[in-house]
């Protein structure tokens, strides 16, 4: 048994943990960005607790907070200068994925004067001054992955920035996603349970890897029946949090899939919510695969006896009605089918009429 394990990121798991482990801010200097979308930060709470805990410890901050959903190369970098601008020591992500991942590629921005959006992928491994995130959905798993997933206009896809940033801290507190709307609720578990299946079944999963899978599996056997019943109590939040947190652990050292790298041209191009778009390919991507034995053991561990059983769940949840066709079908399968870095992470040997398969039976069903 041979596996590698690498996990920085500190995580406080609770209830007003981000007052309760305030000193943590000015360890890590004396000025911060805080780096947020719009509004949702202000509503939940998370603000007013970052701020108040910085407050009091006496750390300067100053806000930017101009995050769009799935975050373009050119935000990122007009946050940067904000931050090299103002000298700020580190960083902190507030929200959910979107500025997460922000925060992390302008802490590499402000760390490295000299990149730029026309020279971050062939830059080579670069450094980052520190990252700290709150999470406040529970899908993405950014608050303990090294990944940045951003949006090149240029190439016209999300994808990763290619650097290892991981977050010095995690504050995750599930009070946070309490008044969550439904359908973000849903979409972002659906993210949460395809890191969860991609991480386990996965060419770099070791037994290690799917303790977490198996765990977050667990948690999910709850969380769907609340999901489906509509009933979304504080027990229900807190049980989808610690299984984004379980999946975004798994992901840290395996990398994701199929899934993920079919959804992103559904997300860039037909403007899917990102865990909707890796949710309506999962069934398609699950029975693709020749040998089920890891996955009838998952099937297991959610308590379903077969594959249809969790089809029928995540046909209750996802209602996915888009203009496709099969031209664009086979752009998006050619396109992925060519991104090598996704495809090795699939256990089996994958071809290209495999990708049309599950785009064609996922998206064009009668």
């Amino acid at each position: 048994m041979e596996f590698k394990f690498l996990m920085p990121t500190q995580i406080h798991f609770g209830e007003d943990v981000v007052l309760k482990n305030k000193e943590v801010f000015s360890a890590l200097g004396r000025k911060a960005l805080i780096v947020t979308g719009r509004s949702s930060a202000k509503k939940n709470g998370s603000f007013d607790d970052v701020s108040k805990a910085l407050t009091q410890t006496g750390v300067e901050y100053i806000v930017f907070d101009e995050v769009e959903e799935n975050p373009s190369l050119e935000t990122i970098e007009k946050g940067s200068n904000i931050g090299k601008k103002n000298h700020v020591d580190f960083v902190i992500g507030i929200g959910g994925g979107s500025p997460m991942d922000a925060a992390k590629a302008m802490a590499v921005f402000i760390k490295n004067p000299e990149i730029n959006i026309d020279n971050i992928f062939s830059a080579g491994k670069l450094e980052s001054i520190p990252v700290v995130a709150v999470p406040t959905t529970s899908g993405t798993g950014s608050e303990v992955t090294q990944y940045s997933i951003v949006t090149s206009n240029k190439e016209k896809t999300k994808k990763n920035l290619g650097q290892s940033i991981f977050p010095k801290v995690a504050f995750v507190d599930s009070k946070y996603t309490f008044n969550l709307p439904y359908n973000i609720t849903v979409n972002t578990a659906l993210d949460a349970f395809s890191h969860l299946v991609e991480g386990y079944l996965n060419t770099n999963s070791t037994y290690m890897s799917d303790i977490y899978g198996e765990k977050g599996f667990e948690l999910f056997k709850y969380c769907f029946e609340k999901l489906i019943s509509k009933d979304l109590n504080k027990e229900f939040r807190k049980k989808v949090m610690l299984a984004s947190v379980f999946g975004g652990k798994q992901i840290a050292q395996t990398g994701t899939s199929l899934p993920h790298g079919m959804g992103y041209p559904l997300t860039y191009f037909k403007g899917l919510p990102h865990g909707l778009a890796n949710g309506v390919l999962t069934i398609e991507y699950l029975k693709s695969f020749k040998d089920q034995t890891k996955i009838e053991r998952m099937l297991d561990i959610l308590g379903f006896s077969h594959l249809g059983e969790l089809e029928e769940i995540l046909n209750k949840l996802i209602d996915v009605k888009i203009d496709i066709n099969e031209k664009e079908i086979n752009e998006y399968s050619n396109s992925f089918f060519n991104n090598k870095a996704k495809l090795k992470n699939h256990p089996e040997e994958v071809g290209l009429e495999d990708i049309v398969g599950i785009y064609r039976n996922s998206l064009l069903k009668s």
